[in-house]
C-alpha cells in the first residue's frame, strides 16, 4: 500500500499559501503589510499586487534572505493560483482546492548533488496522464 505525503518543500508552499489567504480574510494578524496590496477587481481572482517595496533595493550579500522571506515567498506563490482557488470564499473550500491544484504538479523536491527537475507548481509543470 502506497503512502502519499508530500515533501517539505509543498508543504511549506501550502501552508504559506494557507497563511495569506487568512491573512486576506482577516482571520489572523497581518504582520507583514501583505493585506494593503491585495486586489480582488480582475478576472485572475484575489491577487498581490506589488512584492515588498525592499527587495528591490537589496545587494546580494542580502538578497538570498529577502527572496527566501514570507512575504516576497507569499507574494511569488499567490500570484500562481488560478482564480478559481484564491477566490474561494472558506478556509475548507480553500484546502480543498489548493490540494486539488497542487496535486496536479509533480512533487520533486530539490535533493543535494541532483539536478533540480521541475521541483513545484511555480514552474508550470503539470502532470501528465494522472
Amino acid at each position: 500500500k502506497a503512502i502519499y505525503l508530500m515533501s517539505l518543500q509543498r508543504r511549506r508552499q501550502r501552508y504559506t499559501l494557507i497563511h495569506v489567504w487568512k491573512i486576506y480574510h482577516g482571520l489572523v494578524p497581518d504582520s507583514t503589510g501583505l493585506k494593503e496590496v491585495f486586489d480582488d477587481e480582475g478576472r485572475l481572482g484575489v491577487q498581490l499586487n506589488n512584492p515588498p517595496k525592499y527587495i528591490r533595493k537589496a545587494d546580494t550579500k542580502r538578497a538570498s534572505h529577502l527572496f527566501n522571506s514570507f512575504g516576497v515567498q507569499a507574494y511569488n506563490l499567490w500570484n500562481k493560483l488560478p482564480a478559481e482557488v484564491n477566490s474561494c470564499v472558506t478556509i475548507d473550500s480553500f484546502k480543498a482546492a489548493l490540494g486539488s491544484f497542487l496535486d496536479s504538479f509533480h512533487d520533486r523536491p530539490p535533493v543535494r548533488g541532483y539536478p533540480v527537475i521541475g521541483n513545484d507548481f511555480t514552474k508550470a509543470n503539470r502532470k501528465v496522464g494522472g
